[in-house]
């Protein structure tokens, strides 16, 4: 239980609906089942929770530069497509590692990974014809993202999101030149595709006890892209570093969480049991400030330097004990 206590605004908790959104999310469904829309959906006239998406835009985080990059993240998303040329060109192994190592010594983004898409991963009555699904990494500021939960900190959260934008659409317009139709995907909105699923199949780590996935060189501190399409880019594969154990045995995001929104075992989620995010304790206190990440914060795998040590850690331990 968190050291903290928590208080929601009741002018916030009045438009709560008559539904749990841990309902909607599936917990305790033991049946595999796409998500459903809760929060941040594409319209939210369209969700649950709509009423409290409006309610998150109406807090005034004091902050200008929250209006400039909601500004220049719009500029992002409203930017055109390239058309798809006519000639579809072959794609490679080696012609694709060049681009993608090439987009992350420019800073575009800053993990890359592929998989061959699973229909379960669309939102329920969106049908995805795609065959494979690229994920893409940005990297948080730490000493930004540290500031959680001050506005600082969701500024920090705004500048990836317009960043991870920029990097998918970059990829998609490398694809559509080539001849390969792609469609980028983005967040917060929740779009077509739930992100996690596809980032843990394509390699980038492991689910951690606070719902982020926590990668050994970012540990939780990164944001999610992605890109639908057709082209048979080189697949990756699911990593284990550890970090799954690890988190059995850590609270230090348990404890530091206001809402108490993090349980200290797995749940059942739509057919799967792994880490799960109370949906109904943690939304009013994001809402009220404007985002939090300190679990993300928290985390010691997402401090400089600590992650790729504890993985090497870990995986030593692992070979003493086979």
């Amino acid at each position: 239980m968190s050291q903290n206590a928590f208080v929601p605004d009741p002018e916030q908790m009045m438009l709560w609906p008559d539904v749990s959104g841990n309902d909607i999310n599936g917990l305790n469904n033991p049946n595999p089942s796409n998500p459903k829309y809760v929060y941040w959906g594409n319209s939210p006239e369209d969700v649950a929770f709509g009423a409290l998406q409006r309610w998150f835009y109406s807090v005034d985080p004091g902050l200008p530069e929250y209006a400039t990059e909601r500004e220049n993240r719009a500029k992002i998303l409203a930017a055109p497509l390239k058309d798809v040329a006519a000639q579809k060109a072959e794609m490679t192994d080696p012609m694709a590692r060049i681009f993608f190592e090439a987009a992350i010594k420019n800073k575009i983004f800053d993990k890359a990974g592929v998989a061959r898409f699973d229909p379960l991963w669309a939102f329920e009555g969106v049908e995805i014809k795609f065959r494979y699904i690229i994920v893409l990494g940005v990297q948080h500021d730490y000493d930004a993202i540290s500031e959680a939960p001050k506005p600082e900190a969701g500024l920090e959260v705004m500048r990836q999101y317009s960043r991870a934008a920029f990097g998918a659409k970059s990829v998609a317009n490398w694809l559509r030149g080539l001849g390969w139709d792609a469609e980028p995907l983005t967040g917060p909105m929740s779009g077509k595709v739930t992100l996690i699923p596809p980032a843990l199949a394509s390699g980038f780590g492991e689910l951690g006890k606070h719902g982020s996935i926590i990668n050994p060189e970012f540990g939780a501190s990164f944001r999610l892209s992605g890109v639908l399409t057709d082209c048979p880019l080189p697949l990756d594969e699911p990593a284990d570093h550890g970090i799954d154990d690890f988190c059995q045995n850590c609270r230090i995001c348990e404890v530091a969480c206001p809402p108490d929104a993090l349980f200290s075992e797995k749940k059942m989620v739509r057919g799967t049991t792994k880490w799960y995010v109370d949906f109904d304790k943690c939304l009013p206190f994001f809402n009220e400030h404007q985002g939090c990440a300190i679990c993300i914060a928290q985390c010691p795998w997402s401090r400089p330097g600590v992650g790729v040590n504890l993985a090497k850690k870990l995986h030593r331990r692992k070979q003493r004990k086979s």
